[in-house]
C-alpha cells in the first residue's frame, strides 16, 4: 500500500465523521454533505501529499470550509434545503420516546438554523467537533479574535433563543 493511500485512510478515519457533520451544517442535505466529503478527499488525493501541513485537523477543515462555501455560492435553492431539513428534523423528533428531549432537540436545531452562517459554522466546530479557536480560525481563514467573537455572538443568540424552552422545562 502506498504511503499516500495510507495517509488518506488515516485522515479519513480521523476526520470524516466530524467533517461530514460540519458539511451538513452548510448543505442541510446528507447526500450533498457526502458529495462534498468525497470531493474533499479527491482533492487531497490529487494534491498527492505535496502540500506541507502543520496542523492536519485545521487544514482539512479549511479545505472542507472552502468547498462548503463554494457549494453555497452555486446553490440558488438554499432556502428549500433548509426547509426540507426542518421537516426531517421534526420527523426525527417524533420517534423519540422522551417528549422533553424531542422538544429540546427541535428547539436547538431551529436555534442553530437561525444563526448567521458564519456563526453557525463556528458554533458547530466548537461544540460538536471540539476544535480550538486557533484551529477554527485557521480552517476558515479568519483571525483568531474573529473566530472567538463569532462564537460568543452565537452563544448569546442561542441563549436568547433557547431561554423560553429552558424556563418552561425547569
Amino acid at each position: 500500500m502506498s504511503t499516500l493511500r495510507r495517509k488518506l485512510e488515516v485522515l479519513y478515519d480521523s476526520y470524516s465523521e466530524g467533517l461530514y457533520r460540519y458539511l451538513l451544517t452548510f448543505t442541510k442535505s446528507e447526500s450533498d454533505a457526502k458529495d462534498l466529503l468525497q470531493e474533499l478527499f479527491v482533492k487531497l488525493a490529487i494534491q498527492n501529499g505535496e502540500t506541507e501541513i502543520r496542523n492536519e485537523k485545521a487544514f482539512i477543515y479549511q479545505v472542507g470550509h472552502r468547498l462548503a462555501l463554494d457549494w453555497l455560492r452555486r446553490r440558488s435553492t438554499r432556502r428549500k434545503a433548509e426547509d426540507s431539513l426542518s421537516i426531517e428534523r421534526a420527523e426525527d423528533t417524533q420517534i423519540m420516546p422522551d417528549l422533553d428531549q424531542a422538544i429540546i432537540k427541535k428547539q436547538f436545531s431551529e436555534a442553530m438554523a437561525a444563526l448567521p452562517p458564519e456563526q453557525r459554522s463556528i458554533a458547530h466546530l466548537k461544540l460538536f467537533d471540539e476544535m480550538t479557536f486557533e484551529e477554527i480560525a485557521h480552517s476558515q481563514g479568519i483571525p483568531l479574535n474573529t473566530a472567538a467573537s463569532r462564537y460568543r455572538y452565537a452563544l448569546e443568540k442561542l441563549r436568547t433563543l433557547l431561554r423560553p424552552i429552558y424556563e418552561e422545562l425547569i
